[in-house]
């Protein structure tokens, strides 16, 4: 698995060239409601046993939480079931609020 700052990811996000990531957010139902990135796709970290067959195994997959310690665990997971392309967003959303999106609601 790979690392990706919050820059990183919006520079991705930003550049038409290149194919977009999966934005999975492992958080709980409130905590996406509260905040998230525009684009990302709730799965809470229980049920992505459940709900593999959601998930584009060769396409790249970047996985989100609050600070980066459920979706590195999550991104281990699924590298784990044969997933080729997974990011963990280093320092999470609470990162992406920080230094990409300041006017995202922190908790």
């Amino acid at each position: 698995m790979r690392h990706l700052s919050a820059p990183e990811l919006a520079a991705w996000l930003a550049d038409a060239s290149r194919p977009a990531p999966q934005l999975l957010d492992v958080r709980e139902a409130w905590e996406h409601e509260y905040c998230h990135i525009p684009g990302s796709t709730l799965m809470p970290m229980a049920s992505v046993p459940l709900r593999l067959q959601e998930l584009q195994p060769d396409a790249p997959l970047v996985c989100i939480c609050h600070h980066g310690g459920r979706s590195m665990q999550v991104g281990m997971f699924l590298e784990s079931r044969g997933f080729g392309e997974v990011y963990n967003l280093s320092g999470g959303v609470n990162t992406w609020a920080q230094t990409v999106d300041p006017a995202m609601k922190r908790y």
